[in-house]
C-alpha cells in the first residue's frame, strides 16, 4: 500500500510502511490466549449494536495503525448493526459485504479462545459507510459479542473491546486487510450505551447516560473528499497531529472540568457549548477543514438557529444535532442551509443487546 509520511511537529517526521496482509495473519492476542472451558450454544446468537457518534480524539499523537489509543469521546445512537452467529462442526461461512474484516476478527477470536469448530456468520450494518457513523467498529463489536456468546462467553465485555481494538482492520481493494485507526470510543459506546470518555490504550475512563428524552438528527452534507484509506491516514497523521500538539491540553481540560460535570447534571446546553468549542480545536479543526470551510458555515447556521448541540462525527462529514425542538422545526432549519435530515433517532443509553434464537 506504499509508504506514508507522518509529521507531528517540526522535528517529528517519520515514515510508516502501510502494509496489508491476509485475514488471520498478524494476530495480536493481548495476553488473553489461554485454555478456556468453552460451551457452544445450540441456537443462533443475535446481537444488535448501536452505532456511534465520535466527537473528538484527545490526542492524535498517541495513536496510529500500529498503536490503538489516543483517547476521545462519543455516544451511542439508536441506529443499529446486527450480527447473527451459530456454531458449526467446522469451517467458516460469512454473509457480509465486507467479508475480509469479519474473517480476520473471527480468526483472531478462534486463536485466542482455542475454538476448533466452525462458525456461520451473518452481518448487516446501518448502510452509512465512511461518513462518520462507525460502521466498521459497530459491526465488529456486534460480531465479537456474538462469537463470544456462541461459545459460552469466555471473554468479558472489556476483554472483547481490547481484543478488537488491537486487531482493528480495514479491508483493501485486493481483498486483504490493514491495521486501521482505533481510539476505542466506538466499541465502548456501542457496548455500554450513553456517552463514553476514553483515555489512552483503549481505557474506558467514564460512561454516563446522555440526552435522555431528546432527539438526535444526523445530517450528511455533500463532500467531494474521501474520509477513508490513504486520505484519512494523511489527514490524521499530519495536520491533525500538529494541531493536537497545541490544543490537546485544552481539549482534555474542557472534558474533565466542563463536559463530565455537565453530563452528571444532564445539562444539554452546557454539553453543546463544550462540543462547539472543541470543534475549533486541534484535530477537530483539521477534520472539519478537510471537507472545506463550508462545513463550518453549515454548523454555525445550526447553532445560530438555537439548536443546543451541533457536532461533526469522526472525520465527517456527518453532523449530529441533539435538541428538544420538534422534527419539523429542525427540518426547516436544515432546509434553509440546503441540508436535510438523513437519520432521526435518539441516544442509546443501554448498549448492545444479545439474545439466542432457536434454529429453524
Amino acid at each position: 500500500m506504499g509508504t506514508m509520511k507522518i509529521r507531528g511537529g517540526d522535528l517529528d517526521l517519520v515514515e510508516y510502511e502501510f502494509t496489508s496482509f491476509s485475514p488471520g495473519e498478524n494476530i495480536r492476542p493481548c495476553g488473553l490466549q489461554k485454555d478456556y472451558n468453552l460451551s457452544p450454544v445450540s441456537g443462533i446468537v443475535v446481537v444488535d449494536a448501536p452505532a456511534r457518534i465520535h466527537l473528538t480524539v484527545l490526542d492524535m499523537n498517541r495513536f496510529s495503525p500500529d498503536r490503538p489509543g489516543g483517547g476521545g469521546i462519543g455516544f451511542a445512537i439508536r441506529t443499529y448493526c446486527t450480527a447473527k452467529v451459530e456454531c458449526t462442526a467446522s469451517g467458516l461461512e460469512i454473509d457480509y459485504t465486507r467479508e475480509p474484516i469479519l474473517r480476520h476478527f473471527v480468526e483472531v477470536f478462534r486463536h485466542v479462545v482455542g475454538y476448533t469448530g466452525g462458525f456461520r456468520v451473518r452481518a448487516r450494518d446501518h448502510m452509512h459507510e465512511h461518513v462518520g457513523l462507525g460502521s466498521t467498529s459497530t459491526i465488529l463489536i456486534a460480531v465479537a459479542n456474538a462469537l463470544n456468546t456462541a461459545v459460552g462467553s469466555p471473554l468479558t465485555s472489556d476483554q472483547l473491546r481490547l481484543l478488537l481494538g488491537n486487531n482493528f482492520v480495514e479491508e483493501t481493494e485486493a481483498g486483504n486487510v490493514a491495521f486501521g485507526f482505533e481510539t476505542g470510543v466506538g466499541p465502548a459506546a456501542s457496548t455500554y450505551g450513553g456517552m463514553a470518555v476514553m483515555g489512552d490504550e483503549l481505557t474506558l475512563v467514564y460512561r454516563h447516560a446522555f440526552a435522555e428524552g431528546e432527539r438526535v438528527y444526523i445530517a450528511i452534507p455533500p463532500s467531494g473528499v474521501s474520509s477513508a484509506g490513504e486520505k484519512e491516514f494523511d489527514l490524521l497523521m499530519n495536520k491533525a497531529r500538529t494541531l493536537d500538539y497545541r490544543d490537546r491540553t485544552l481539549k482534555s481540560y474542557l472534558i474533565m472540568m466542563d463536559l463530565i460535570p455537565a453530563l452528571e447534571q444532564g445539562d444539554l446546553v452546557k454539553i453543546g457549548d463544550v462540543i462547539w468549542e472543541i470543534e475549533f480545536r486541534g484535530s477537530n479543526r483539521a477534520e472539519v477543514e478537510h471537507h472545506g470551510f463550508e462545513l463550518y458555515r453549515y454548523m454555525a447556521a445550526l447553532r445560530n438557529a438555537g439548536l443546543e448541540f451541533v457536532g461533526m462525527s469522526s472525520v465527517g462529514p456527518s453532523i449530529a444535532i441533539i435538541t428538544g425542538r420538534p422534527e419539523d422545526e429542525v427540518a426547516a432549519i436544515l432546509s434553509s442551509v440546503g441540508l436535510r435530515i438523513a437519520i432521526a433517532t435518539e441516544v442509546d443509553n443501554e448498549g448492545l443487546k444479545i439474545r439466542v434464537e432457536e434454529r429453524a
